[in-house]
């Protein structure tokens, strides 16, 4: 029985995927969108008596839907209006990625910023204030994480329990 349903949104090669297999154990079912050839990724975790289904939307540079891609997660997102949008961005290309999230603001969907790959933004002398990007965007949550090497995955999952819990 899943009690909240989220989305993860982002960019292509931002750790999307990573984030998706370290939240669910890789416990996914793989299919492709009605009517649609992109393949469609689902899963869940269990986090503090929460039961929680992840959609992994497909990479999207935008929702202005120039691509099926973009089609695709801008539909999900404001057709199907998950409880919650987990941004995924690239910490060290953070200027591109903040486009999509911006966009995804403007819909009114639920929002976390999960800033991935903050250790390869570190190596390269990039440091984000995540506390201060916070607050100018609003107070939306912005955990910052390395996903691949396991980092801020708990802060995550403790954040989006948060989140759905408010609504």
């Amino acid at each position: 029985m899943t009690d909240v349903t989220i989305a993860l949104a982002g960019n292509p090669n931002t750790g999307k995927s990573t984030v998706f297999n370290a939240l669910t154990g890789s416990r996914q079912h793989v299919g492709n969108w009605p009517g649609k050839t992109v393949e469609k990724k689902e899963g869940f975790f269990e986090y503090k008596g929460l039961n929680i289904q992840i959609v992994d939307l497909p990479g999207a540079y935008s929702l202005s839907a120039y691509s099926l891609e973009e089609q695709i997660a801008r539909d999900f997102i404001v057709k199907e209006k998950p409880a919650l949008v987990v941004s995924v961005t690239d910490a060290a290309n953070l200027e591109r990625n903040l486009y999509l999230t911006t966009q995804i603001l403007e819909t009114g969907a639920p929002m976390i910023i999960a800033l991935n790959m903050t250790d390869v933004a570190n190596s390269r002398g990039v440091k984000i204030d995540a506390p201060q990007m916070s607050r100018s965007l609003g107070g939306i949550p912005v955990i910052k994480m390395a996903a691949r090497r396991g980092q801020g995955l708990d802060e995550l999952k403790e954040a989006i329990v948060a989140a759905t819990r408010e609504l």
